[in-house]
């Protein structure tokens, strides 16, 4: 009987083996797979070095890439505040005060401030008092940006009914024509 079982058990196996070899084979599907890389190279902005911290300039740069182009491309900018705190800070060195507030003055920020604080910004040489009167005199010479400069310029001009310097002169030399003229006839 032992002879009988191995025979069958092994036909058995044999066939549960076919059963499960083609029901997978018939509910397996082939999928391929194709991985290609395509994604472009990166356009990459050149670095403008900057070691030293004593340059008034600052690196700008900016790259654009799509499937097809890259463009990259960079500048240098110069600071100008920077380099006005830098002249300043050279003119004081030497001595030159008021060179120096006369450079950070160029800055409508500091020209404010220096209103507000009740010390005008120096101007063609001139200081304090005469410093005020010569900007009541000259607004249009206020930095742009300033919040006072609408103020002077308002208040430098004529009030309406008032005859400026220029209508004064007018005004005299047709009176001396007019008088002189009617002592001739």
């Amino acid at each position: 009987m032992k002879h009988l079982i191995y025979p069958s058990l092994i036909a058995v196996v044999f066939l549960m083996t076919l059963l499960i070899c083609s029901e997978v084979k018939s509910e397996t599907n082939t999928v391929s797979t194709v991985v290609t890389n395509s994604s472009p190279s990166t356009a990459n902005a050149p670095v403008i070095p900057n070691s030293n911290s004593d340059i008034c300039k600052v690196g700008v740069g900016g790259s654009v890439q799509n499937n097809v182009l890259g463009v990259a491309t960079g500048i240098l900018v110069d600071d100008e505040l920077c380099q006005k705190l830098k002249l300043s800070r050279s003119m004081y060195g030497y001595g030159m005060k008021v060179a120096a507030v006369s450079i950070l003055c160029q800055d409508p920020r500091v020209w404010t401030a220096m209103t507000d604080a009740g010390t005008p910004c120096p101007v063609k040489g001139l200081i304090g008092a005469e410093a005020s009167e010569y900007w009541t005199d000259n607004p249009d010479e206020i930095p742009d940006g300033s919040k006072y400069k609408t103020e002077y310029i308002q208040a430098s001009k004529p009030v309406e009914g008032e005859l400026s310097d220029v209508g004064h002169i007018a005004l005299y030399k047709t009176l001396f024509l007019i008088t002189t003229g009617l002592l001739i006839f």
